[in-house]
Parts: structure tokens; sequence; C-alpha cells
């Protein structure tokens, strides 16, 4: 049985409304996932999750190897039990480390050699050892091992890096995971489209249950990282879910489900709100730590609906980052949380509804601050 059902097409681009399902629920799509690298979306309980209404999240293969280790979380019974939150978990495979941690690590044959960022300590992580790690974490999606090829990289080192990808994919496939997990290939191929449809068209032949973009957002421009999705997207099973990994922008979540993407992630509501920012409107961001907020007795935005929306304004929350207090990072994070998530839920409605269009349409044309 597939674990991705296609409920409705838009008929204005490949955006479609969807079900992944997995051992721990049904997650509609498309959906934002929040990200929890260490075990923990930042500053933010499981009990908080569910009422953002978040349907999964994602934990990081290379951070939880590390700390606190895959002794303490198979005797806790998996990530899940270790966490204390039981809806679905997505893990990355540790590839991406591969990319942000050059420093300190080494590429070889089967894998990488990495120093620990934490103490120096040498361990070596591939495709076997990520689909280990990822079978003990017993995450409902597990993400095959990649190369996050670096931006900005020749033909030449692109199509290499590729290869390499390739290859390590395939040895992810033949490794024995736990019974329903699911397991995911990735598109890598940089900003060259010929790559990007070449490894699309070998991940699809090896056979996974999901396919993911990979390799965006690591300094690309916002043109280069739609001719990369672009490229991949048709030659990737159809009605399998489609996942656009670390991405981004709301404007770019928008305008990659016009794309044919299914699935999100991104850094930026917890990263933005710990530097005192906030996600508005159609997409703007508002600096709510500026001084003409000093005594603006009004939400962070109006028209939402969130704990800190409902309950603050924007002169205390400025006052609360001002003077260090924790407290004006979470109510940040918790609104720029409900933001993405909720806007995944927009999203959803307005393909149920035929006005996907023009959702789109508002979000391309929202200035990146808000003008007030």
């Amino acid at each position: 049985m597939s674990c991705f059902d296609i409920t409705k097409r838009d008929a204005s681009s490949r955006a479609r409304l969807g079900v992944l399902h997995t051992r721990h629920g049904d997650v509609p799509t498309p959906i934002f996932m929040p990200v929890g690298t260490r075990g923990s979306v930042k500053a933010v309980s499981p009990a908080e999750l569910d009422e953002l209404g978040a349907k999964i999240m994602l934990g990081n293969t290379y951070h939880l190897f590390l700390r606190p280790g895959l002794e303490i979380i198979s005797a806790a019974g998996g990530l899940n039990n270790f966490i204390g939150d039981q809806r679905p978990i997505l893990t990355d495979s540790g590839g991406f480390q591969v990319f942000s941690l050059a420093t300190l690590r080494k590429i070889e044959a089967d894998g990488v050699r990495f120093a620990s960022h934490i103490d120096g300590m040498r361990f070596f992580l591939g495709p076997v050892e990520s689909m280990h790690i990822q079978k003990t974490l017993d995450s409902d999606v597990v993400m095959a091992f990649d190369e996050c090829t670096p931006y900005p990289a020749t033909f030449a080192q692109a199509e290499k890096s590729l290869a390499r990808t390739t290859r390590w994919e395939r040895m992810s496939k033949e490794q024995v995971l736990n019974a329903g997990q699911l397991r995911f290939g990735i598109v890598q191929g940089s900003v060259y489209p010929e790559l990007r449809r070449r490894s699309a068209e070998e991940i699809s032949a090896i056979g996974f249950d999901g396919y993911a973009v990979g390799g965006v957002s690591v300094g690309e421009s916002e043109e280069e990282m739609y001719r990369a999705v672009d490229a991949a997207v048709p030659f990737i099973p159809d009605d399998a879910p489609h996942y656009l990994m670390g991405v981004g922008l709301p404007r770019q979540i928008v305008e990659n489900v016009a794309r044919g993407i299914d699935m999100f992630d991104c850094v930026l509501p917890t990263r933005l709100g710990r530097h005192g920012g906030a996600f508005v409107g159609y997409g703007s961001t508002l600096p709510v730590k500026a001084g003409r907020f000093a005594a603006d007795f009004t939400p962070i935005d109006p028209g939402c609906d969130c704990y800190a929306c409902r309950n603050f304004t924007r002169a205390y929350i400025r006052h609360l980052m001002n003077v260090g207090e924790i407290l004006g990072i979470r109510l940040l994070t918790l609104h720029n949380l409900h933001y993405y998530i909720h806007l995944a839920a927009k999203i959803r409605q307005s393909l149920a509804d035929g006005t996907f269009a023009d959702l789109r349409a508002k979000f391309a044309a929202a200035p990146a601050v808000a003008e007030e």
C-alpha cells in the first residue's frame, strides 16, 4: 500500500492536496515541519506544538548520535519516547552536515570521517551508519544519506558529488529498517538542470517511498532554487510525496507548492524569533525589536490568533527582548511557528476551494519587510 494519497490537484499549477500515512498518524499535505534538531523545537514544548497544530517534526541523525547517543535513546524505546512526543518524526540523515561542517570532515568512498564539533572525537558516518542510527531512533521517515553539494560548485564538482550521492543512496536503500519506517531518497545536482534531471531519474530508479530535493537554500539565488526544483520534480514519481529540504521564506513555500512540493522544513521561524523578528501578513517580516515599537500597544499581527498576539503587545515583547527575558524569545517563536503551520493550513484550504492562484499572487506581491 502506498504511503501517500493525492486527494486533489490544482488546475493552475502542479500543486496538490494529499495525505502522508505514517505509523504515528496521518499528515495532511502540503505541510510545514518544525525543526527539532536535537530532539526539541527550540523554546517550545510538545504540548505547545499540539496547540499550534504541528502534525510532524524533524530530528537530526548527526546531532542525536553525538548527544545523547544511541544507547540512551535505544534504552528509552526510540526517539518519540525519549522526547515525550508521539507525533510523526522525520530524521535527516546527516548529509547536510557534510556541507555545513566542511572544515571538520573528510569525504571517503563509503561515507564521511568527521571530527566532532563538540570535542573533536573522530567518527565515521556513511549510508550504512546513518541507516543504523535512524533505525535505532525509530523515526517515521528516514532520509537516505547523501552529500549536500556546496554552492558555488563547478559543473564537474557537482557531477562528481552527484555520482557519490547516487552510490550512497543505493547503499541506503539496501539497509534494513524497522517495520513501517518510510525511506526517502534525495535529489542533488546543484544549480545545473541537466544534473538535477539525471539525479531525479537515478534516485527514482532506485525506488523510495518519497523523494526530496536537497542541496538548495545553501547560498544560491531564489531563481536558481526555483530552477533546481523545476528541473527535478517532473522526473520523480508523481504519486509519491515530494519534500523540499530546508526551505524557506513564506513566499518560497507557496511558490514551491505550485511546483509540486508537499513537505517543507526550515529553521527560519525559530531563528528569526530569537533575533527579535516576526512574520506577518503575506510573508513580510516585522522587526519587533525596533525602537518605533516601544509604545506600540497593538499585537504583533492584528490578524493573528496565536497565544502571543491574543495576549501581548509589540511594546511588551520588544521590552522583553531588550532586557534579555527568555519569554520574549518564546513569544516570538510561538508566533512564527503558528504563522508557518497555519500558512500550510491556508494553502491546503486554498487548494480545496480552488483559490490557490489568488493566494500565490498575494504572497508574490507582498513586501519583504512590513510597511508599518
